[in-house]
């Protein structure tokens, strides 16, 4: 039995685990979900410099959708840890049997809200980007990117569930491994979907490219089937392969129980309600920042995805904390799960500030990356340079909202993201970015980013987040 697999044995049957075992089991985990993170992070950023090797106005014309598609992406994600927090909770307690089951009615709840996303997001392809305040110019590729999406939605959807299942059953490997072969598969599908046929020449050898020439459209499709493949894997490991979870060796009924549906509504239900507020103040950060121009828009897109690098460590940690926090509480560890939070939150703020320190001295090469466009690289890096200094709070909102959702507390985490985004970001850039342009915006972002990590901070001081595990 690997080293990993024996500690998280040691929470469920109750062994004591010592400081240096706690954070050796918390680097164990949070290694391969960084890996992960990182992957996902580079999937991003290889779109985007692709996409922006063609000029301004097709990156503008996916920055204008990407709001839209991060609150699909939101929702899809909350439905996944609905059903696989309850599964870390089960798996804590050994109780396999069960947690077999609520995987089984969770995967019959994803597939039909997926597909319903997938229709209403087909319907308002057309007239969103206008809705958005596109230019007419961006319009056209920004909804033909946003309809290829929408067909890969269910895909998504899937790869989500899977993978939030199998973190929190304790494997992290599989899906960091899955993210490293999409974004293999997303390079090799980008490169031959997104320019035409051309010469090109490789080590003193000139030979034909074949191409599609497809741009914008060629992006959105060459990700779907890069998605596409990577979950049909991701499925065959979870469903015959993981030891605890691997339900095609098991008989079970699909059939959504009420009791199953109302813990998941109770961890699901706030987490949508978040994922409007975030997702929708995204959207009016978009409205705000449309009216600047291409060249602003391209800029806000470009910089927000060379700034997930910092996230990196912060999101992989949050997931190690989801899964440490889940199944101390399973085995009714209550310590055990203060500890793992704090852990994690004190690395996540380490890792992450490191890389702030990066971001800020290399900002502009870092652009340069994403974009060939001067103005688009020039003013990114300024908007980067600042953002560096909110990667602290960023980083402890982010580890200690993933250990709320390791205890099922969503509800109060959300209500602290809505006074954060909503009544600090918005209306400050509602004020700010007339005056200052797009450095106005991300001033109001760098204030709010401190303020939800004290806010997320005090919540995980005190013991009402772990209150909420033994309410459900």
């Amino acid at each position: 039995m690997k080293q990993k697999d024996i500690l998280l044995e040691s929470i469920r049957t109750g062994v004591a685990l010592s400081l240096k075992e706690r954070i050796k089991l918390t680097l164990l985990l949070c290694g391969p979900a960084i890996l992960a993170q990182m992957a996902s992070t580079l999937l991003q950023f290889i779109d985007a410099s692709m996409v922006g090797s063609l000029g301004a106005g097709p990156s503008a014309s996916i920055g204008l959708v990407s709001t839209s598609i991060w609150l699909i992406g939101g929702f899809c994600m909350a439905n996944g840890q609905g059903f696989s927090v309850q599964v870390a909770h089960l798996i804590g307690a050994n109780d396999f049997a069960s947690a077999r089951n609520v995987l089984r009615q969770g995967l019959t709840v994803v597939v039909i809200f997926s597909l319903v996303m997938s229709v209403i997001g087909l319907l308002i392809a057309g007239p969103l980007p206008h809705w958005l305040g596109g230019e007419e110019a961006i319009c056209s590729d920004a909804s033909a990117y946003f309809r290829i999406y929408c067909l890969f939605i269910p895909v998504m959807q899937l790869t989500f569930f899977g993978v939030t299942m199998l973190q929190c059953s304790g494997d992290m490997k599989i899906p960091a491994l899955m993210d490293v072969l999409m974004c293999v598969l997303d390079v090799i599908f980008n490169f031959l979907f997104i320019f035409p046929t051309r010469e090109m020449t490789v080590l003193g050898m000139t030979f034909t490219m074949p191409g599609a020439g497809m741009g914008v459209r060629g992006a959105a499709l060459g990700t779907g089937l890069a998605e596409a493949i990577t979950t049909i894997v991701i499925m065959y490991f979870l469903l015959a392969r993981n030891k605890d979870l691997a339900i095609l060796k098991h008989k079970g009924d699909f059939a959504p129980d009420k009791s199953v549906l109302r813990k998941a509504s109770k961890i699901t239900g706030p987490m949508w309600f978040q994922n409007l507020v975030m997702r929708g103040a995204y959207i009016a950060s978009t409205l705000i920042v449309a009216p600047l121009g291409a060249v602003a828009i391209a800029a806000n897109s470009f910089a927000i995805i060379a700034e997930s690098f910092c996230y990196m460590p912060g999101y992989g940690m949050g997931d190690a904390a989801t899964t440490l926090v889940g199944q101390s509480l399973g085995a009714r560890r209550r310590d055990l799960a203060r500890s793992f939070s704090w852990i994690t939150i004190a690395f996540g703020i380490g890792m992450m500030v490191f890389l702030a320190v990066i971001m800020y001295f290399c900002a502009a090469p870092i652009m340069g990356l994403l974009s060939v466009d001067a103005d688009v690289v020039a003013l990114g890096a300024r908007c980067l340079r600042l953002e560096a200094f909110a990667e602290a709070g960023y980083a402890a909102s982010i580890v200690a909202f993933g250990a709320c959702i390791g205890a099922g507390d969503t509800k109060v985490p959300a209500f602290l993201n809505l006074i954060s985004v909503w009544a600090v970001r918005i209306v400050l850039a509602i004020i700010l970015t007339p005056r200052y342009g797009l450095m106005g915006y991300w001033i109001a972002m760098f204030i709010e980013l401190n303020v939800r990590g004290a806010l997320f901070l005090l919540r995980v001081r005190g013991e009402k987040w772990m209150n909420v595990y033994n309410k459900q």
